[in-house]
């Protein structure tokens, strides 16, 4: 059903940002929602294969027993969340290297095709 489609648009490579765009998505996917998380901009990072720049944040996060970006990440994926970076996105902030696993790359008007009648958030 269109309504229950959320978009998550995440611009931000901030840590913070990054990670509730994944506690948003793997929440929403968890209740039944059709999900779509669409990176742009420094938000890539959040989608790289290797997040060792969030280092000090995922250890911060793992000592006080809440899930980091990875469990997050990975939580996101087994509930069938669609994770796309902007290709646009990637060239721009410089985001080298491989992608997660499951990561498409595609366009703007790929996302908002994947929403349509949904609701659209950023962070």
């Amino acid at each position: 059903m269109a309504a229950d489609r959320l978009g998550i648009l995440l611009m931000s490579g901030e840590y913070a940002r990054a990670h509730y765009a994944f506690v948003v998505a793997s929440a929403a996917a968890a209740i039944g929602r059709e999900v779509v998380l669409f990176a742009t901009a420094e938000g890539c990072r959040a989608l790289g294969a290797d997040l060792s720049e969030f280092a000090a944040e995922e250890a911060l996060a793992a000592a006080r027993q809440v899930g980091g970006l990875s469990v997050l990440r990975d939580a996101s994926v087994e509930l069938g969340v669609r994770m796309i970076a902007c290709e646009t996105g990637l060239r721009l902030s410089g985001v080298v290297g491989d992608l997660a696993a499951g990561v498409e790359v595609a366009g703007v008007v790929t996302f908002l095709a994947a929403c349509q009648g949904g609701q659209v958030i950023t962070l």
